[in-house]
């Protein structure tokens, strides 16, 4: 039986935190709380999306690790995990406690815009990956030359 976790108990488990190590922690709590209620396949989509393995969205979301989130892949998580925009206040405040600096050049950046390009099936699942990582990497580059 699935468990189904209120949007707005995700948002009330936010606490004002007392050290960068424990806003890091609510952060990723948050975020954990998010996937968690997300259906399966959300993480290897996110991970698809930034161009990374699982293991890195596992990493990211876990509150044990005090290893920040990247400010450049806030808007792919927002958008690939369907963020609230209450729960994204939420989140938004955690890592805006832990990370001041990040916060303000994140601020700063260009949104994003969504745009689905299709490309051929080479029938091999790693190529297809590195094909994926690849156009995204340049997607990414190419925002930043023009955010420059």
């Amino acid at each position: 039986m699935p468990i189904y976790v209120l949007e707005t108990d995700i948002a009330k488990s936010a606490k004002p935190a007392q050290s960068q190590a424990e806003a890091v922690a609510q952060y990723k709590e948050i975020l954990l709380g998010v996937l968690d209620s997300r259906p399966s396949g959300t993480r290897q989509r996110l991970a698809s999306a930034l161009g990374k393995n699982r293991s890195f969205v596992s990493q990211i979301a876990n509150p044990q690790y005090t290893t920040p989130i990247p400010a450049r892949h806030l808007d792919t998580i927002f958008d690939i995990c369907h963020f609230s925009q209450s729960i994204r206040d939420s989140f938004m405040q955690a890592y805006s406690c832990a990370h001041p600096m990040r916060f303000e050049k994140a601020a700063d950046k260009m949104r994003l815009r969504r745009h689905t390009v299709l490309l051929p099936d080479t029938g091999d699942a790693d190529t297809n990956e590195k094909i994926d990582a690849l156009v995204s990497d340049f997607v990414r580059k190419l925002a930043t030359i023009m955010n420059d």
